[in-house]
């Protein structure tokens, strides 16, 4: 059955596993089984602290990343796959079982015109070695496309779905975000459906990617839409009220995305139990 997380408000305390225990329960009181934390700096990352504190408190930890601004896919492409390698270890370390992202590019990184053949090919190529090494690790590897303004390589579930059947690896998959579905796709039940059986990972994400609720996102229709298609995967909240600096600028967030960072917890977690309940998803 589906699993509610949380994205975005859960990960820092991640990195000090003393505030994890603090900030974690009142979290996890709404439902909450998995926190995705940010691999913005794999080197430096707590991997053993990552996974003692989410061991601690009950949860699932998935791990999400992008790739360094130096980095091109088609000119760096082994430094690509030598840093994705390095990050699936990591993450390993920490407990995750998948590594997830916009693990194909750049966050906020676009080159003023369409994706290239060039750069298709070196998606795919980039998505078959590192999803070689993910196996090894009994992992899977997530894409998330990203809306046009932060990256031009993927922007659709149905160009992500057509990266994956290139590539025909099985332990690759989709991972969509609402907000970005919001301005690409044609709809959310569109979009869902587009993704089809490589749908495995879903952000549920405000337009304005603060507080559920507060914002124009049809909630209604999204839960009825992820019911429709039977969708057993994990659902995790994310709301960009606190953001790591070394991200902020590529996701455009220039201003506070909410007028109380604890809204997300007391009201949007609320929120979204209550509206995917009501779509008929079991969160039990």
């Amino acid at each position: 059955m589906p699993q509610l997380g949380l994205h975005g408000l859960a990960f820092t305390p991640l990195w000090n596993p003393g505030e994890a225990d603090r900030l974690l329960p009142p979290i996890t009181a709404h439902g909450v089984s998995v926190i995705e934390t940010p691999l913005l700096d794999p080197q430096n990352y707590d991997s053993t602290g990552t996974r003692r504190a989410a061991e601690r408190n009950g949860v699932e930890i998935v791990c999400s990343l992008g790739l360094p601004a130096e980095f091109d896919i088609v000119r760096n492409h082994g430094d690509a796959v030598d840093y994705l390698g390095f990050a699936l270890q990591v993450a390993r370390d920490a407990g995750a079982a998948s590594l997830s992202g916009v693990t194909y590019g750049t966050i906020g990184k676009t080159s003023g015109g369409p994706v290239t053949e060039a750069e298709s090919d070196a998606i795919c190529r980039l998505v078959d070695r590192v999803s070689q090494k993910a196996r090894t690790l009994n992992m899977r590897l997530g894409l998330e496309p990203c809306n046009r303004y932060e990256t031009h390589l993927l922007n659709t579930a149905r160009q992500t779905a057509g990266i994956i059947e290139r590539v025909g690896a099985a332990n690759v998959f989709i991972h969509l975000d609402t907000y970005h579905m919001n301005i690409e796709e044609a709809g959310m039940a569109a979009g869902f459906e587009d993704a089809g059986e490589h749908l495995g990972y879903v952000h549920l994400s405000e337009s304005n990617r603060g507080v559920p609720g507060k914002g124009t996102l049809d909630w209604a229709a999204t839960f009825k839409a992820l019911a429709d298609i039977g969708y057993q995967g994990t659902m995790t909240l994310e709301s960009f009220v606190y953001l790591a600096p070394e991200i902020a600028s590529g996701l455009a967030v220039w201003r506070p995305v909410a007028d109380r960072p604890e809204d997300v917890i007391d009201i949007g977690l609320p929120f979204i139990v209550e509206q995917a309940q009501a779509a008929g998803l079991d969160l039990s």
